[in-house]
């Protein structure tokens, strides 16, 4: 795949998420934005894999391991309720399999991989302003558990917007614990296979696209 400059995908980012915020809250169309979600989610995850300036065996390897573990998690849950809790999906997000729309398995990689991203650029902040050596193994932990807290945080400002939207219903219209220490743990789990997998390539699209995602998505909370 072609190296996108950066400048490229977080114009068209801030563009779709921008237009996605006034047609759904401003303009008769509403029913329309929603329902071409699906193309800004998939549009999203070929631009963060675009501004990777090298496709590496690790990063195919954790987008495998990240859409494998998000589609079987969330099969499990939709089926059982054992995971996240009694929930099912609406039409919105597109095709399925066994109740769960394939798109979700491209949003796990997508939250996952940003939340990790921005963790480990915040680390390299942080361990400037230090002289003493920090021990690999605080550095590595550090960025697996804030950022399993960080995408289970966007889950939490995500959920009453993605209900309003029909993208997916809870049995009894509320939201329970298991969802967000399930969140907890499966993005705790990738986000240590990342570490491990040692992507080299920096990507700052990935930062902006979790920043432009969040504020989406905080928008439609507040607004909608």
């Amino acid at each position: 795949m072609l190296y996108a400059k950066p400048r490229i995908p977080l114009f068209l980012a801030i563009l779709f998420h921008i237009t996605g915020v006034i047609g759904i809250l401003f303009t008769p169309y509403k029913d329309w934005f929603i329902h071409n979600t699906p193309i800004t989610l998939l549009l999203m995850g070929v631009l963060l894999a675009a501004s990777q300036e090298r496709i590496e065996k690790g990063f195919i390897g954790f987008f495998l391991m990240a859409f494998a573990t998000g589609m079987i998690t969330e099969i499990i849950g939709v089926n059982s309720g054992i995971l996240f809790g009694e929930y099912t999906y609406g039409s919105v997000m597109g095709p399925k399999l066994m109740g769960v729309p394939f798109l979700i398995g491209m949003n796990w990689f997508v939250i996952v991989f940003c939340c990790g991203s921005l963790m480990q650029q915040l680390n390299k902040v942080m361990l400037s302003k230090y002289e003493a050596p920090i021990p690999r193994a605080i550095i590595k932990w550090s960025v697996v558990i804030d950022g399993a807290v960080l995408a289970t945080f966007f889950d939490w400002l995500m959920e009453p917007v993605a209900i309003q939207l029909g993208f997916w219903t809870w049995e009894g219209g509320t939201i329970p614990m298991l969802n967000y220490a399930c969140w907890f743990v499966i993005s705790a789990i990738l986000l240590a296979i990342q570490q491990q997998l040692k992507i080299k390539a920096q990507n700052h699209f990935a930062i902006h696209l979790l920043i432009i995602q969040a504020l989406f998505f905080l928008s439609l909370r507040i607004f909608l």
